[in-house]
């Protein structure tokens, strides 16, 4: 075991204070793509004339509801992927006592799929779904069953995805959350982000402790900050120090 990796192992076993940071990396691991890397979700302007990061602004999406949802179901779902290793691990970790919570940038729920259950979405998630005109809830299948603009079986409003859309906020609650988990954490692991995505990765700068662990392939704008750099699979990685 690599010598960063077994210093990793060390703070885990020394820990029941963890707190973990996630981004796209996590995810791509069990098959989906990203968003900003050379082949990723919005490296081309897509099939339906427009920009990616466009078709998914609030003001596209009231706009343009039939693109809006043609793109979403076509290219975002991904209801048969399956959590990686790292998924696992940090459900293991939590199980045991030592993982406080996960907050994901993502918006699939691989981590619950793993067994999570403290998993704070700061970008929200494709696998809730409401009505904006009523405010019903409606699950993943609901969605699926049918092509087109989805519409409520109570009013007849959009039924759009739980998700934060370019232009609108992050939950505050959320973001509250997330701020108290990372400030009182031991540990903080940060991994599969290329910390390039505000406000969400300007949270990590609410760390107060001396044990922040970046794991990712590439560099990221917080490297100078870590205490523990690790430039390998995070699932790999995981794989390694925790047994599940």
């Amino acid at each position: 075991m690599e010598e960063q990796t077994a210093q990793l192992k060390k703070w885990i076993q020394e820990s029941d204070n963890i707190v973990f940071f996630g981004g796209a990396g996590v995810s791509t691991e069990s098959g989906l793509p990203d968003f900003r890397s050379e082949n990723g979700i919005f490296s081309a302007i897509s099939e339906y004339g427009h920009r990616p990061e466009t078709i998914l602004s609030h003001s596209f999406f009231q706009q343009n509801p039939e693109v809006f949802f043609r793109y979403y179901k076509k290219t975002l779902l991904y209801p048969d992927a399956k959590p990686n290793d790292c998924h696992k691990a940090l459900a293991k970790l939590e199980a045991d006592g030592k993982l406080k919570a996960v907050i994901t940038q993502n918006i699939d729920d691989l981590h619950q799929k793993a067994g999570s259950k403290n998993v704070l979405e700061l970008h929200g998630t494709l696998y809730r779904n409401y009505c904006v005109k009523c405010g019903q809830k409606f699950p993943l299948d609901y969605v699926t069953k049918e092509e087109g603009i989805t519409r409520c079986n109570l009013c007849g409003g959009v039924v759009r995805p739980d998700v934060v859309l370019y232009e609108e906020g992050l939950n505050t609650d959320t973001i509250e959350k997330s701020v108290a988990f990372i400030a009182n954490a031991d540990v903080l692991i940060v991994g599969g982000t290329s910390l390039n995505v505000y406000p969400a990765a300007g949270l990590i700068d609410y760390y107060r402790g001396k044990k922040m662990v970046l794991i990712n392939r590439t560099t990221t704008p917080y490297d100078h900050k870590a205490s523990l750099i690790i430039t390998k699979s995070i699932g790999e990685v995981f794989a390694e120090i925790v047994d599940f």
